[in-house]
C-alpha cells in the first residue's frame, strides 16, 4: 500500500517555488548585498527565483571524453 502525499517526509515535498515567503526574501536580498537592517521588511522589492536545471552529458560525449583522456 502506498504512502500518502499529505503524509511525506519534508524532503521530499521539497519543489521550486516562484513566489517566496517575506523571510525567504529577505534572505536572497542580504545574499544579493541588498538589504540593510533597519529597513522595512513591507514593500520589499522583487526578487528572482531561478532554478536551473542541469543536464546530463549524452553517451557519446562521456565515451569520448574518456577516450581522450586515455590517450592523454
Amino acid at each position: 500500500m502506498s504512502i500518502d502525499r499529505s503524509l511525506k517526509t519534508a524532503g521530499n515535498l521539497a519543489r521550486h517555488r516562484n513566489v517566496l515567503t517575506r523571510a525567504e526574501r529577505i534572505v536572497k536580498l542580504k545574499d544579493l548585498e541588498r538589504w540593510d537592517e533597519g529597513k522595512s521588511p513591507f514593500g520589499l522589492p522583487k526578487v528572482a527565483n531561478r532554478n536551473l536545471k542541469v543536464g546530463k552529458k549524452s553517451k557519446k560525449k562521456e565515451e569520448e571524453a574518456a577516450g581522450n583522456e586515455k590517450k592523454k
